[in-house]
């Protein structure tokens, strides 16, 4: 949504799609899945693995920050309940929020439609 939450505390411009969803008046609720867990930002890079169902969040600098990743994607799902929301546009390329991300999981299996989107450099 162009907000500063990524991990290098920078910010990303709107993609275009979000950009038509503004237009047509939709109501969008931004999260940061990442940063409702617990994290700062800026933050260290994280990398995720799987085993089968359940996730490992390990941080550049050895850290396990798989609790802060869950407690996120709690939270959002929480968020998405209490707005009644259906349907999600989450930020490729995240642990959280890509493709295979611990939020993405979570929503999905809740049966909230996911789309993972790229956002354009500044």
């Amino acid at each position: 949504m162009g907000l500063v939450c990524r991990y290098d505390g920078t910010r990303r411009k709107r993609p275009a799609r979000i950009k038509k969803l503004l237009e047509e008046d939709a109501c969008l609720v931004p999260v940061c899945p990442e940063q409702m867990g617990g994290l700062p930002t800026p933050r260290s890079k994280n990398h995720l693995t799987w085993n089968e169902d359940i996730p490992e969040v390990i941080n550049e600098q050895g850290r396990d920050v798989t609790g802060e990743f869950v407690r996120g994607a709690q939270e959002t799902l929480n968020i998405a309940r209490l707005t009644g929301a259906r349907h999600a546009i989450l930020k490729s390329g995240s642990p959280s929020c890509g493709k295979d991300g611990v939020t993405t999981r979570l929503l999905r299996k809740e049966g909230i439609q996911v789309e993972v989107i790229d956002a354009p450099r500044e």
